[in-house]
């Protein structure tokens, strides 16, 4: 995993600068950042409109009880495409807009949640190893870390008297 953020972080970068530098050459300096400036505007509005979209499905799924899973990773993916429209290049440009595309991005959402399901059944999620709660057996013969039992507040009551004694 590190080898390939490693190659994502320098190799991204020097492709972009590549890629504008030819640009650059064959419509000029001026018209290129006008033309980055544009991708930028119209993938951030498409993100949005796309996003608006998403979040309307999603809510729709909540009111019919479902839980909107692949509405939720289609969401995080329009944020990450939309991170790389505003950020200056045109390689980014393309993937964002391959990213925003709904059949491409139900089927990435689609395998995140696999992803995500496996790890989840695996006692992982996130690098996090997941707590086994204390069974309904285990509560019952007592060895569970449930306690039961209720607690006053000294203080509480202290002021809450104090309080009725100024009103009087």
């Amino acid at each position: 995993m590190f080898p390939l953020l490693l190659l994502l972080f320098i190799g991204m970068p020097i492709i972009e600068i590549l890629v504008l530098i030819q640009v650059g050459q064959v419509i000029g300096g001026i018209n290129t950042v006008l033309l980055l400036i544009v991708t930028a505007v119209i993938g951030a509005s498409l993100v949005r409109s796309q996003g608006l979209q998403s979040w309307q499905r999603a809510q729709q799924k909540m009111a019919m009880g479902e839980l909107p899973s692949i509405e939720l990773a289609s969401g995080i993916l329009l944020f990450v495409a939309g991170l790389m429209f505003v950020t200056p290049g045109f390689v980014t440009d393309l993937f964002a807009l391959v990213i925003v595309l709904p059949p491409v991005r139900v089927s990435l959402a689609k395998k995140m949640m696999q992803r995500m399901q496996v790890q989840m059944v695996h006692g992982q999620a996130f690098g996090f190893h997941q707590r086994q709660r204390p069974s309904q057996q285990d509560r019952q013969r007592g060895d569970g870390d449930v306690f039961e039992g209720e607690y006053v507040d000294p203080e509480r009551d202290r002021l809450r008297r104090d309080d009725d004694d100024a009103k009087k």
